[in-house]
């Protein structure tokens, strides 16, 4: 039978449960966006262009993900994104605050969080899996009972790979010494789920908590 998220069950028991952390674990990621976007009076649309010709002028790829891998330092971001917003906006803007801006506009997801306790409580091995930036770690981790909760992080940061990669989730599943037919993997990115589906994880699409919640727990029953 096919899970509601698009996971197929293969009948085998759930030994873990991966969860992502923005956007699963907090409040959307968008709400940090549009904080940003109203601090800095810069649109949506100029911070992508911005990337976009960051890419453009190195070596094709958006700054943001080297910054998730930590191929480049926070610092390093915001100076090519600088440059450019400065091409677009014809001024430099600061972006001051940046990560504190971003942080500020999430809340943890309460009814999430207390879904992995109970996953917890229920014996499951427990893991996230984020795409995140090693300087802001000291903010995320005070969001939520991380040690608590998850006996594992794998961060993109860290490890040099970020979702979707193959890299991120075989390393996920080395630290657990699981296959990924034993572990259930939450996400809000839908290309995030397709590519532990593909490695064989069972997965669950987060849209809402109410969703989310009771496709865990009808693959978990």
């Amino acid at each position: 039978m096919a899970e509601p998220g698009g996971g197929a069950d293969t009948g085998g028991p759930i030994e873990a449960v991966v969860s992502d952390f923005g956007g699963v674990l907090t409040t959307p990621l968008m709400s940090s966006f549009l904080a940003l976007q109203d601090a800095h009076g810069v649109s949506g649309e100029d911070f992508g262009e911005a990337m976009r010709a960051a890419a453009a002028a190195g070596d094709g790829e958006v700054p943001l993900f080297k910054l998730e891998r930590g191929d480049i330092t926070e610092p390093e971001f915001l100076e090519l994104l600088r440059d450019g917003l400065e091409a677009r906006l014809g001024h430099r803007p600061e972006l001051h605050r940046f990560r504190e801006i971003f942080f500020e506009a999430l809340d943890p997801n309460e009814p999430m969080i207390e879904l992995m306790r109970e996953c917890r409580r229920g014996g499951r091995r427990m893991a996230m899996l984020t795409n995140n930036v090693q300087e802001w770690e000291p903010l995320w981790r005070t969001m939520l009972p991380v040690d608590e909760i998850f006996e594992l992080v794998v961060d993109s940061g860290y490890v040099g790979y970020r979702k979707p990669e193959r890299q991120i989730y075989e390393i996920t599943l080395e630290r657990l010494g699981l296959p990924a037919t034993a572990c259930l993997f939450v996400d809000d990115l839908e290309v995030n789920c397709d590519a532990a589906r593909e490695l064989g994880f069972r997965t669950v699409h987060y849209r809402d908590a109410d969703q989310a919640i009771a496709e865990v727990r009808a693959a978990l029953a």
